[in-house]
This record gives C-alpha cells, structure tokens and sequence, in this order.
C-alpha cells in the first residue's frame, strides 16, 4: 500500500465523519427546524429531509467506502446548491451573520477527487469491483 493511497482512504473517511456529523447536527436540531430553516432560505422545507438523509447515509457510505464515486456526485451537487441558495451574498470568507463559502468549496474539491480517482483498496467498492472483474 503507498502513501496516496492511505492518504485517499483517511480523506474518504474524513469527508464521510464530516458529512455524518452534519446530519446528525440536523436531526439533534430537529427536522421541522431544518425544514423552516430552509424555507427562511428559499429552499423548499422538503430539501431539509433529503439532505438529512444524503449526510448521514452518504457519510456512513463513504465511511466504509461503497458507492463512493455517486456519494461524492450527490454531495458536489448538494454543496454547489448550498453555496448558490445560502452562502454566496455572505462571501467567501462569510459576514458577522453567516460562515462564507471556503468550506463548502473545499469539501467540493475532495467530492470531486472522489469521483474521478480510482478505487481505494481499503473500500467495499473495492471488494466488490475486484471480484466482479476478477
């Protein structure tokens, strides 16, 4: 195993903690207070539950390292949404009422590694892909 592949596998899991985390801190918030929150936002209230869901199965995917390349789409699409709906007037480095876009841009950049790098060996898309073409 070298070295880009440790430091792929620490930075999948990472992202998967992250997103995890988020959506735990959305159900500990309350989904009715997520869904007003969006909908202060624009954002139709319904979005509040799917992303809820997206971070918190998508993060536990991407933890164990299944499906990863279409995990890593769907957080891309959801962060590029929150950046347009939410972040943009704050700035890039946000106001004294809201964090700006930095963070979002960052956890793009490594959903966009994902989705075009190769398979981790440390991954259930790996075992599962190297069986199928073995």
């Amino acid at each position: 195993m070298n070295k880009v592949t440790v430091v792929s596998t620490i930075m999948r899991v990472v992202l998967g903690i992250l997103f995890l985390a988020h959506g735990i801190s959305k159900l500990n918030m309350g989904l009715a207070n997520v869904e007003a929150w969006f909908g202060s936002l624009g954002i139709p209230g319904g979005a509040a539950y799917f992303v809820t869901v997206l971070e918190i199965v998508g993060g536990i995917m991407l933890i164990v390292g299944l499906f990863t390349r279409y995990v890593s789409a769907l957080f891309a699409i959801m962060l590029i949404g929150a950046i347009f709906a939410a972040k943009l007037s704050a700035g890039l480095l946000g106001n004294n009422q809201m964090a700006g876009y930095e963070l979002d841009l960052i956890l793009i950049i490594v959903s966009v590694y994902f989705l075009v790098a190769d398979r981790s060996p440390l991954s259930v898309d790996q075992a599962l892909f190297r069986r199928r073409n073995a």
